[in-house]
Parts: structure tokens; C-alpha cells; sequence
């Protein structure tokens, strides 16, 4: 299996990881952690798997049915924390996480 099926997908992944981690140091900046808590969470969970999908999809997985699976549903859950607050950075996260959410599930 090449990779390069996958360019649009790992580009989108690598996307909503970039803009996880930028809400989530936002988020800890603001000095509201307590607040932020929920947001924090799973902007650090949906950064995460969104770099191992990427790098497991470069790596030639079998699996990328089932990663993208569980991607989409991590995806979706912070799309959703995060598009409870008015921050900028959580409203250009929850928008990064919908799309990715989307490509993931079109490659399921």
C-alpha cells in the first residue's frame, strides 16, 4: 500500500494536530486551566492520534481503516468541547477537528 493515496488525508491530519496544539497552549495561557480542563484534554488526545494516524499511514499500516475509525470519533468529541467556548482558538480547532473528522471517515 503507498502512502500517497494518503496525501490529502495526512495533510488534514497533520492540520487538526497543528491547531490542537495551538489551542491547547492557548488554553493553558489563559490561565484558566480548571475551566479548560475538558478542552485541554482532548485537544493533547486529538493531537496525538492525529500524529501517530499520519505517521502510521507513512509507515504503511494495514490498519488505516481502523486508525481513521478511532480518529474521526476523537476528532469529533474535541470538535465538540471546543466549540462550546468563544476563543478563537478553540473555534479555528473545532473547525480543523470537523474536517479532519470527514476525511477520516471517507477513508473508512
Amino acid at each position: 500500500m503507498a502512502y500517497e493515496q494518503y496525501q490529502s488525508l495526512i495533510e488534514t491530519l497533520h492540520d487538526c494536530m497543528v491547531a490542537c496544539n495551538e489551542c491547547y497552549d492557548a488554553c493553558l495561557k489563559e490561565g484558566n486551566e480548571s475551566m479548560m480542563a475538558g478542552c485541554i484534554r482532548l485537544d493533547r488526545e486529538c493531537a496525538d492520534i492525529c500524529a501517530y494516524v499520519a505517521q502510521a499511514i507513512v509507515r504503511g499500516t494495514p490498519f488505516v481503516s481502523e486508525l481513521a475509525q478511532a480518529c474521526a470519533v476523537i476528532c469529533e468529541a474535541c470538535g465538540n468541547e471546543c466549540k462550546k467556548h468563544d476563543k478563537e482558538h478553540c473555534q479555528n480547532c473545532a473547525d480543523a477537528c470537523f474536517s479532519c473528522a470527514e476525511a477520516c471517515k471517507q477513508a473508512v
